[in-house]
């Protein structure tokens, strides 16, 4: 059998000029549609940010609300806050209340997550319409709830403790602070379970099985399985996770603040966002206030920054 070689391309002289690619260039349409949103943003949080750095420079209480010119005090609010102890104890409890409290919604909300991978699908169906009503509720709603559950007269857990043993009758959660920060981890873990548990199945539904089932094979048990390959495929996912959670749970303010109001202890059971409050709106002394919430920013950061280096890590990884 013989086979044919190709023709040759002829070619082309040399005045006939060779039509080359286009390369599709970028408008300005793009950057036109972009920018109204980028300065909506930098408007809506530039602006806040520029305004509560100059106010934490200056002697600002509720005379310079009706006019009065604010006096410049450089970095005097700084100092008096660095100097003062019972800040220090406000940033201690404030740290050890967001970190315990993202560490228990993230181990319960990744059970939750697991737990409904092998559920059939109407009992998985059920506890997710659950977990989305726990989630939607609003805050001061399920606050009412829960204080009606912890009431010391006619609460249900002192009734319940009451009956299988426990001398609970009239007691307040409310009062000692150890039990009150019991009481406000409970609300605040029950709220924010949901949402990992969502995200967390979310991420576990896209583990390829072929990796598990591999893994299986090999021998690797239920535990190993977990460890070595599903949390791994997974771990982009609980970084962000982890990184809202501990945001949001160091800013946690109506939970306490309903709290207080409903028995606690103001001063033993301060966090920063109350303590931010009662300086600024229930003290008026703005200025101090601005120089507590710019500290809060700064532990913000410190506290979030190990997580955007994991997360900018994996993904150069």
């Amino acid at each position: 059998m013989t086979t044919t070689a190709p023709a040759p391309t002829p070619a082309l002289p040399d005045d006939v000029p060779v039509e080359r690619p286009r390369r599709r260039r970028a408008g300005r349409l793009p950057y036109a549609l972009v920018l109204p949103a980028t300065a909506l943003l930098a408007l809506s949080l530039a602006y806040p940010l520029i305004r509560q750095v100059v106010l934490s420079f200056h002697e600002y209480g509720l005379a310079q609300q009706f006019g009065q010119p604010a006096a410049w005090v450089g970095l005097d609010n700084y100092r008096a806050l660095v100097s003062d102890a019972y800040l220090w104890n406000v940033v201690l409890r404030t740290v050890v209340f967001c970190l315990f409290n993202a560490g228990v919604t993230m181990l319960l909300g990744m059970g939750v997550a697991l737990l409904m991978r092998l559920m059939s699908g109407p009992v998985r169906l059920l506890v997710q319409a659950g977990l989305l009503l726990a989630w939607a509720m609003p805050v001061v709603a399920s606050l009412t709830v829960w204080q009606w559950l912890f009431d010391t007269q006619y609460g249900v857990v002192n009734w319940t403790l009451t009956h299988i043993g426990g001398d609970y009758q009239g007691h307040s959660w409310l009062l000692e602070p150890l039990s009150f920060f019991f009481v406000a981890t409970v609300i605040v873990v029950w709220m924010s379970v949901p949402f990992v548990a969502f995200t967390s199945y979310a991420a576990l539904t896209q583990v390829s099985e072929d990796l598990t089932e591999a893994a299986e094979l090999d021998g690797a048990g239920a535990w190993q399985r977990l460890r070595h390959v599903v949390l791994p495929s997974i771990r982009p996912v609980l970084l962000v996770i982890a990184l809202l959670q501990v945001i949001w749970d160091l800013r946690v303010f109506t939970q306490i603040y309903v709290l207080q109001k409903a028995g606690g202890v103001t001063r033993d059971t301060n966090l920063l966002g109350t303590y931010i409050y009662r300086l600024g709106i229930g003290g008026g002394d703005f200025g101090t206030a601005a120089a507590v919430a710019m500290f809060m920013l700064a532990l913000t950061v410190l506290l979030t920054a190990p997580y955007v280096r994991l997360m900018l890590k994996a993904e150069e990884d």
